[in-house]
């Protein structure tokens, strides 16, 4: 009895990108984008207290070889949780449309009052990192909108974890004023994507609005997270 044929070979599978890859090129796809305030693309990363943004954004500034980041949490402050929109549109979204440096001083939360003031330069990508950063009245200046897809009682609980319990009484104040701002003014129904952190990276979605380009995953370790 003949030999039987040699089985033929199965579709090779595709070659693992690297860790960290996929940031790079989500990096590259901001940097190809045209610019939307003046010469900057100005790209907000959204969602809600306790998402993970901050770190979010770190890393994507990091991809973009140390693009500048501007915390929301250095322009409000405990009058103005989220009225800081003139303020923000003044000292750094006017000058940047000009294709100036922006001059803005940020709010020291401890000291209640504001610090000295530090430059803004009209760098190539500048990312808007907080809550808020996906409201009315900046989206015209956006190049992109990201939202940190956590949903909010599982980020607040996670915000109010790292805090801990000397900050309760502010966390209660905070999680009112987040509902009734995100009520008034949503930012997520306008997100060109969806990040959503996993065990070991994030995963990156169309979100409602649709941005171009295929679903991809950044395999960037992050610690403990969501599952995705």
């Amino acid at each position: 009895m003949p030999d039987p044929s040699p089985a033929q070979p199965s579709t090779p599978l595709p070659t693992p990108r690297p860790p960290g890859s996929t940031i790079h090129d989500l990096a590259a796809q901001l940097l190809r984008l045209p610019p939307s305030c003046g010469p900057v693309r100005l790209v907000g990363i959204d969602g809600h207290a306790g998402s993970g943004k901050t770190t979010f954004a770190g890393q994507l500034a990091a991809a973009l070889d140390g693009a500048p980041v501007l915390h929301l949490d250095d322009v409000a402050t405990h009058e103005e949780l989220f009225a800081w929109t003139g303020r923000l549109l003044r000292q750094v979204v006017e000058p940047l449309h000009r294709g100036e440096p922006a001059r803005y001083a940020p709010y020291d939360w401890t000291a209640r009052s504001f610090g000295a003031s530090r430059e803004l330069p009209a760098a190539p990508v500048i990312l808007l990192e907080g809550v808020g950063a996906g409201r009315r009245a900046l989206r015209p200046f956006l190049a992109r909108l990201l939202w940190m897809e956590l949903p909010h009682e599982e980020a607040w609980t996670r915000g109010q974890r790292r805090d801990g319990e000397a900050q309760s009484a502010f966390w209660d104040g905070w999680v009112r004023a987040e509902r009734r701002h995100f009520a008034e003014d949503p930012s997520r129904p306008f997100a060109d994507l969806l990040v959503r952190q996993c065990p070991e990276g994030y995963e990156v979605l169309k979100g409602p609005v649709g941005a171009p380009g295929p679903d991809t995953s950044i395999t960037h370790g992050d610690g403990p997270s969501a599952m995705c």
